[in-house]
């Protein structure tokens, strides 16, 4: 796995400097790849820095949680500036980091890095026979994904986009921007064709992947690679994001109908969900975490882990590692208002004032908070601290990036359902996941005697309880921007937001480095 590791940072560097020079508007070469499309092990290292170059981009400056978590959140910021920018959407600020988050080049070097090999890829089919027509055919399925999931996370920060299928042979021109519609057409498209082609599961018998993929086990695969129902779920956000609720239904139906018999998938508890080993940690090798339905770890056994790129380094201080003031909390009325029901897993108080989400060290915590009755309640529920999660000297983190889990599948349906007005559809859905986030005694009820099911008589109407719930399940996993939108799109009654999104306030700002270089792009009339 280092070896792969190794020659994916090789091909990330290449790429990396070509859609750079892509982007920038500088006619040159693509890059010199002689006897870089010969043998399965560059195949290997091609598709190994797609993901790389994924993962980056997510990572770099910590955009995943800025983007999704900070920016009009939950989260407020007790000291660094840029971030309160973020959470107030003042998020054309004169700061370093707002700048590198209005800049797409990264996602460009994704989509740059999947057009040359899938220009190139055949070339190795071509030259080495150990490179199978079944090899090349998932090999392209991801690909074809990678790239169609860069658009989508593109178009949902910036809107409309430049649309690039093809390296140009190494000429590359200015392009303006297309329309984001086009452009998610062309996602559900290929997210559909990859999601055919893709296994359930790799190195495992699958009859679409028989073998070894790689040489590696299947263990070495899991949670790493995008895999079918891992497909299925994000078309189900490209369709929601959309507004297309029937395909919601459809893609989700995929993933629900066949995630027990055919993946090795099951639903999260609550001590797995925020356990420092549990469902964000990723081990290696031969550890993998099947229910991180698409993501991307930092893996500790291939010397993965980081200081940054991670919630953690956002989110943890002081008693839980050493950084005295976290960048980000949740506000304490923030959390007594979020989770207001007394037996949920994730945060309650009891009637006698015992908090039994707080701790005084990272190993006792339960649920998402330790420090809450401290000046700052420090966000704990993803906290994959390396080198001893009693040693707060060692701030080294291995949580993965998790883009959709099954929890995230069962709401997403609840959602199509109630849209559609098939409630007590979406009622059972929504129950699925409440069941697991809530205290039960051996009859099915909440300690108390409370039952756990939605009441619309504690719980409010259907709609907002299925997204105060993602409110609290998705806690610091960076959906929570994007649910609000769709949420506000469905309620129509904040005209405040609604004024936001038809004025194009719901997206970035372009980076003015981009708008220098490329005099066909116009700003996000919401920032000029």
């Amino acid at each position: 796995m280092k070896k792969i590791i190794l020659l994916s940072l090789i091909f990330f560097t290449l790429v990396a400097d070509s859609c750079k020079k892509a982007l920038n508007v500088t006619p040159t070469s693509v890059v010199n790849e002689t006897n870089t499309w010969n043998t399965i092990e560059d195949a290997r290292a091609a598709i190994m820095g797609v993901y790389g170059l994924t993962r980056a981009a997510l990572a770099d400056d910590n955009g995943h949680w800025i983007y999704g978590d900070v920016r009009m959140g939950n989260f407020v910021s007790p000291t660094r500036q840029d971030l309160k920018a973020v959470v107030n959407n003042n998020l054309n600020a004169a700061y370093p980091v707002l700048n590198e988050l209005s800049n797409w080049r990264r996602f460009y070097a994704i989509v740059n890095a999947a057009n040359i090999f899938l220009e190139r890829i055949h070339e190795i089919k071509d030259k080495d026979l150990r490179y199978t027509a079944n090899n090349m055919t998932v090999d392209v399925a991801q690909v074809r994904f990678l790239r169609a999931f860069a658009y989508f996370y593109m178009v949902r920060i910036w809107g409309d986009v430049p649309f690039i299928t093809s390296s140009r042979e190494g000429t590359f021109e200015n392009q303006p921007r297309s329309g984001q519609s086009a452009i998610l057409e062309f996602v559900q498209t290929e997210m559909v064709a990859a999601a055919t082609d893709l296994p359930y599961e790799y190195s495992n018998g699958d009859i679409q992947q028989p073998g070894d993929y790689y040489n590696r086990k299947r263990a070495d695969w899991s949670g790493v690679l995008v895999r079918k129902l891992g497909a299925y779920a994000m078309l189900a956000h490209v369709a929601a994001w959309q507004g297309k609720y029937t395909d919601v239904i459809r893609y989700t139906q995929k993933v629900l109908n066949e995630y027990n018999t055919l993946d090795d998938l099951s639903l999260t508890s609550t001590n797995t969900l925020t356990s420092p080993s549990g469902f964000f940690y990723t081990k290696a090798p031969g550890g993998g975490n099947d229910n991180q339905l698409f993501g991307f770890g930092f893996i500790w056994g291939d010397q993965e882990s980081a200081f940054t790129g991670n919630m953690e380094s956002l989110a943890l201080a002081a008693p839980v590692d050493n950084k005295n003031i976290p960048d980000i909390y949740v506000p304490k009325d923030s959390i007594l208002s979020i989770f207001k029901e007394v037996s949920d897993n994730r945060f309650n108080i009891d009637t006698t004032g015992i908090t039994h989400s707080d701790a005084v060290n990272a190993v006792s915590i339960k649920g998402y908070f330790s420090n809450f009755l401290g000046k700052y309640p420090i966000f704990a529920k993803i906290r994959c601290i390396m080198g001893g999660v009693n040693d707060p000297s060692f701030r080294l983190f291995s949580s993965a990036i998790v883009l959709t889990r099954l929890e995230d599948v069962y709401l997403l349906r609840a959602e199509a359902y109630a849209v559609l007005g098939e409630d007590n559809l979406a009622i059972s859905d929504l129950n699925v996941v409440r069941q697991e986030r809530y205290t039960v005694d051996d009859h099915g009820r909440e300690s108390g005697g409370i039952v756990y099911a939605y009441d619309p008589n504690t719980s409010g109407p259907l709609i907002d309880a299925i997204f105060r719930e993602r409110q609290k399940e998705f806690m610091g996993e960076g959906d929570h921007w994007y649910d609000r939108i769709r949420m506000e799109k469905i309620k129509q009654t904040n005209p405040q937001f609604l004024q936001l999104i038809s004025s194009g306030g719901i997206y970035w700002p372009i980076s003015r480095d981009i708008l220098a270089q490329n005099p066909l792009l116009t700003q996000n009339s919401y920032w000029k």
